[in-house]
């Protein structure tokens, strides 16, 4: 297989082992990704900085690696040669981290060491690109938020791409990159894979490390990968996933190899498997060719012998008010430490301590970033905790009891990832609740710590992705991966 002539926006990771070792260059593939950055990302916006020192190093070693040994083809890291591309959230040495705000923008010295799912992407032979947009601290819903400009859908340039993590999808969608990580606080990674048209995954709380992520909302935050199909998407978080030492939350629950699982789990029969629908995903609001995209996959699963079998997730009525409390609750104690006088932007001629905090924090952030500190500072105030927080954290358990409810009866369940399709740039930006329902299908599975994936499941008759969601059990991913690449074989 000759690397160079397969378009960069349908290479996948198996691509990309099966050229190097037919001769290929990890050097050229990365140039080659460097120029599709050149020729794209003034209209898509998707790249905030770039690492190409680093990236070409790296480049240069898996070639060495290849030339050197003839086993290499074996013997490389799962991800040598793969040009990959980080969500700007995540500390990565030899390029600026700024989360997309100017409260740290030009923030010096540069980071001093990698976020530990940096590390492992390295390890494993990527070739780290350098950093993609996003909203500003991973704040929003359509990459319109980020202090650098908006991400454009590069399906439709006039669309959104999603976010927080828009970047990451876009990168992935235009062949500017062939996986990418995210983060994801309330759907962040699979609304934007929705909406561009990949795959993108939401692993179990603490699965995967989070030591090195800027945090938005710590007990909802998420890392996780994009890419261009189920089985990469898999890869990834085989690579990422694990025990860290430095992150007290990950668990200690050993990583299935999930490809060898996907793999394993094509020769086993569909009918062993039992998907829940939940209705309560499926009511008012839900765009009518989202619905028909997703049901008629629903439909075609069971065709397979797949057991389809209703479920009722009752309190999902109440997920988003309690997700906006929890989350800003969080992101106001989070990004408390961004007050100009540790790091980052300090605002000039204050001439008191309290004004230097004031116009830090009011020039530095943007309107969202702020409009959330200011709900998270209020349910938290004294007088409001017991009525807001605390309710809301009494109604999360609810929630995830919902859940761990229906996994008593099924394998896995079945949803729209998003309500619509990609809207318009522009189109919700006055409007914050219409802007924050736009993840009334995700935030459910980041309260209840689950697991969970968007799939590409069609497109609308205006040629714009439409995303289905498969949500798994804890530590269930390789189930998650298993149906995903059962609806991926259907389109």
């Amino acid at each position: 297989m000759q690397l160079d002539t397969i378009e960069t926006g349908r290479l996948t990771i198996s691509n990309v082992r099966k050229g190097l070792a037919s001769g290929g260059s990890a050097v050229a593939l990365a140039e080659r990704h460097y120029t599709s950055i050149e020729e794209q990302n003034c209209s898509v916006n998707a790249w905030l900085a770039l690492s190409r020192e680093r990236a070409m190093a790296q480049a240069e070693r898996v070639d060495r690696q290849f030339l050197s040994d003839s086993n290499a083809a074996n013997t490389a890291g799962p991800l040598a040669g793969v040009p990959i591309g980080i969500k700007d959230v995540l500390i990565m040495q030899g390029a600026p981290t700024t989360a997309a705000s100017k409260i740290l923008e030009g923030y010096q010295p540069p980071p001093p060491y990698d976020a530990t799912v940096v590390a492992r992407l390295e390890a494993a032979g990527a070739v780290l690109l350098g950093k993609l947009n996003c909203d500003e601290f991973a704040m929003g819903s359509s990459n319109e938020n980020s202090a650098y400009g908006p991400v454009k859908n590069p399906r439709r340039l006039e669309h959104v791409p999603g976010g927080s993590s828009g970047g990451s999808a876009a990168a992935v969608a235009a062949g500017m990159c062939v996986t990418s990580l995210g983060s994801d606080t309330g759907g962040s990674i699979r609304q934007p894979a929705s909406f561009c048209g990949v795959v993108g995954v939401l692993p179990t709380y603490s699965r995967v490390s989070r030591y090195g992520l800027i945090a938005f909302a710590s007990s909802l935050d998420r890392v996780g990968p994009f890419g261009r199909n189920v089985r990469d998407a898999a890869t990834m978080l085989g690579v990422i996933a694990g025990h860290d030492p430095l992150d007290a939350t990950s668990s200690t629950r050993p990583v299935p190899n999930y490809v060898a699982e996907l793999e394993a789990s094509s020769t086993r029969p569909p009918g062993e498997l039992r998907l829940g629908v939940p209705p309560e995903y499926f009511g008012e609001g839900l765009d009518p060719e989202v619905r028909e995209a997703v049901e008629t996959a629903i439909r075609k699963l069971g065709e397979k012998g797949c057991v389809i079998k209703p479920i009722s997730l009752k309190h999902t009525r109440y997920a988003i008010p309690v997700y906006y409390v929890i989350a800003t609750a969080e992101a106001s104690a989070n990004l408390a430490r961004f007050d100009g006088v540790r790091y980052g932007y300090r605002a000039p001629d204050a001439t008191t301590l309290s004004e230097m905090y004031r116009r830090t924090r009011d020039h530095g952030f943007g309107a969202e970033v702020k409009r959330r500190i200011m709900l998270g500072t209020y349910v938290l105030s004294a007088g409001y905790y017991d009525a807001y927080y605390k309710k809301a954290q009494q109604v999360r358990r609810l929630i995830t009891q919902d859940f761990l409810d229906a996994f008593n009866e099924v394998d896995a369940i079945i949803t729209p990832t998003a309500p619509t399709p990609a809207f318009l740039l522009g189109e919700k930006s006055d409007d914050p609740m219409a802007m924050y329902l736009a993840d009334i299908y995700t935030v459910t599975a980041n309260l209840a710590g689950i697991s969970g994936i968007s799939v590409p499941v069609g497109k609308s008759k205006a040629d714009l992705p439409i995303g289905l969601q498969i949500l798994g059990k804890h530590f269930d991913e390789s189930t998650v991966f298993r149906v995903a690449q059962m609806v991926e074989d259907l389109q």
